[in-house]
Parts: structure tokens; sequence; C-alpha cells
């Protein structure tokens, strides 16, 4: 969206002037047309564009789409017009969303589908919300599609939030600990070093690798950030190659516990918006085709590709989601098999993905309930380390005075 300037004349003679948003300088002058003035003067607004700071400034959250999808449905479910929906979310929005909803308002105005607009936004709406919309459309089902997708992206927030705060706790106590580790290290140690130089006591051989640990993190820490450096730079190119994001995936896969932690978390969320899209009405190889566009995970994308092939030369979707072991447990051909025998198929996807949720959960709690202990035991033994490291020399040095 760009803002012009404009001079123009009301139907009473009146010189005026402001500001209006549009995609182009044409479409500028019709909306002041469509205010009953005469555009006599337009110019473009140049904005300069502070890409570091803006990329966080400008960043449209989940929250933020999901806040808009359900004031939308209600919305449209009472009878509103698109555009005045979409002009009165503008002025109850802020910062980028406010962009994109004035962007989408201005392309409706123009002519365009609600769906081709959104396409244009895909930082906002992800390929699986822009077919949704469109099917709502084609079928004139806007307000129930837009309904059901609030309700599973509030679902969606809802389970990802479970899943964060349970995993909030280890991470911070891991946080804490590798930050006194790291003050012990470069601080505290160095001036107790000193304190038994001067004295020449003999060292336990704890005491000494403590030391030597020590000394090192203060001579070499340069060193230590480069070399941290160039590893995650080396692994962020690794990854941005098919061949090393496949790999990646394929290990977290085979990780013991949040291996399969991970693999029932995607696949609640694919099993879920595969339910949303086929209950709105998107045929099953087009869900499959956006399904395997937008998934976070290579090696579900390439076996819901390749279903999506077998499927599209005829042969039924259970037996194409049972040739892919790697990616979908036997639960899900079974179920879905189900699914096409009753003609149900948005039915099972939906008691499939409870069922994948309900288990995740219950991983994730089992995982905390086993980090919590062992984050303990860890913190126990680091911490008995250091005190007969530290204690031991000052006890031998007083009891030789």
């Amino acid at each position: 969206m760009k803002r012009y300037r404009y001079k123009a004349r009301s139907d009473k003679g009146e010189l005026l002037s402001g500001e209006v948003e549009a995609n182009s300088s044409e479409h500028a002058v019709k909306l002041i047309r469509q205010r009953g003035y005469v555009v006599i003067a337009l110019t473009p607004i140049r904005t300069f564009n502070l890409s570091i700071f803006d990329s966080f400034k400008n960043r449209i959250s989940k929250g933020d789409v999901t806040t808009f999808t359900r004031q939308f449905a209600t919305m449209i479910n009472a009878g509103l017009p698109i555009t005045e929906a979409l002009l009165i979310l503008r002025t109850q929005s802020g910062g980028s969303m406010q962009r994109v909803i004035s962007a989408l308002l201005a392309d409706v105005e123009e002519g365009q589908s609600l769906s081709s607009s959104m396409v244009k936004y895909p930082n906002a709406f992800s390929k699986t919300y822009v077919a949704l919309v469109k099917s709502g459309e084609v079928g004139g089902v806007l307000d129930d599609v837009l309904g059901k997708l609030a309700d599973d992206m509030e679902k969606q927030q809802e389970f990802t939030g479970k899943v964060k705060g349970a995993m909030l706790y280890p991470i911070i106590v891991v946080v804490g600990m590798i930050i006194v580790a790291l003050v012990m290290m470069i601080f505290v140690i160095p001036r107790m070093t000193s304190l038994y130089e001067q004295f020449e006591i003999d060292l336990p051989i704890s005491t000494k690798i403590l030391i030597t640990t020590s000394r090192l993190s203060v001579k070499f820490w340069p060193m230590l950030l480069v070399g941290i450096f160039v590893v995650l730079w080396w692994f962020k190119i690794y990854t941005a190659t098919k061949k090393g994001r496949k790999r990646v995936d394929e290990l977290i896969f085979k990780l013991p516990v949040i291996g399969d932690l991970q693999r029932q978390i995607i696949l609640t969320d694919f099993t879920r918006t595969m339910s949303l899209m086929v209950g709105s009405g998107v045929s099953i190889l087009e869900a499959l085709n956006v399904a395997s566009e937008v998934s976070g995970n290579l090696v579900l994308s390439e076996a819901l590709a390749d279903t999506a092939k077998m499927v599209e030369k005829g042969f039924p979707l259970a037996f194409a989601f049972s040739k892919h072991p790697e990616a979908f447990p036997f639960l899900v051909s079974q179920m879905i098999a189900v699914g096409e025998e009753t003609g149900k198929m948005d039915e099972v996807l939906a008691k499939l993905s409870h069922v994948f949720e309900i288990e995740s959960e219950q991983k994730v709690k089992a995982l905390t309930t086993l980090i919590e202990p062992i984050i303990l035991i860890v913190l126990g033994v680091g911490v008995a380390f250091l005190v007969i490291s530290i204690i031991m020399p000052i006890y031998s040095l007083t009891t030789n005075l």
C-alpha cells in the first residue's frame, strides 16, 4: 500500500487536502472521487525504510491474525458486507496489521476476491488460510469457513502455549546454570587461583581441572565465540539445503522421547488443518498439496507430496499414507481408511487430531517430569564439584597455618 497526498474540490467548491492509501495512483483517484471530490493534484508520499528495525516493528504475529479472523468471522456472520467489515477492522487494528487490512479493503473495492488479495501477504496469511478462504468464496459459505478457521487457530494457539509453557521452566533453569558457570569461570575462579598461588599449597585434582578450565575460558573466549558463530553459521547454511534440512529432520524424529513428541506435535497440526480444509469443501488432493507446501518438516512434506501423487493416480488415500511409515504411524492410515468407508473424512481427521493432541500433552508432561530431576541432579553434582574444588584447598590452608 502506498500513501498519497491530494488536493481536491468538494461539490460546494471548497478546496480540500488530505492523505489516502491505495495500491496505485488510479486507485487513489477512484477512492477520492467516491467521497464526492474532484481531484486537482495527487502526490505520492515518500517513506524511508530502516529494514533492520522495521523487520521487528512490522512483524505480524499469529495472535494478530487469529484476532483478525475471529472478529472478521463475527462480523460476516452478523450479515455485514466484506468491505464494511474490513473498514471497521482497519479502524480497530494498528501497526502492520492495519496496513494489511487497508490493502485488503482497497483490493476488494477494486473488484478483486478476498483470497486473491490475501495471496499477496504470505507473512500474514498462509497458503492453508488462503485455500480455505477461497473455498468459502466459491461455495458461498465464507462465514462458516471463517468461523471454523478462527476456532482452529485458537485451538492451535492454546496447544502451542501449553507446550511452550511446559518447557519454560527447564529452559530457564538450564540458562541460569550456564550463566552461573560462566560467572564462576571468568570472575570468581581467577581470584581464588591467585590466593592459592600465594600460599603455594598442593591442590586436589578437581581444583586443578577447575583452574585449567577457567584459564582457558578467560584466555580463549574470543576464539570460543568465533567457533560457536562458525558452527551456527555452518549449520544454518547446511539446513538451507534440501539434503541438509531433510537430514536434520530425520535426526530429530530419531531422538528418544523428543523425536516422538515432535512428530506428534506436527501430526496434530497437520490432521487438524486437513480436517478443516476437507470439511470446508477443499478437495483431498488440493488439501494434500497445500499441506505439503506449508509443512515445517521436510520428511512429512515429501511424504505428503508423494501421497498426493498416488491419490492422483487413483490409489486409496489410506493405502498412500501406509506407504510412508517414516512420517505417519499406522493409526493414521487405519483411521483414514475408516473415513473413506464412512464418508466422514473431516470428522475422522478431527478425532485423529484430538488423539495426537492428548498424546502430545502427555508426552510433554512426562518429558518435563523427567527433565526436572535430571536438572536437579546435574545442578547438585555441579555445585558439589565447585564446593569441593574451592573449599577443600581453603580448608587445607587453614589447617596448615
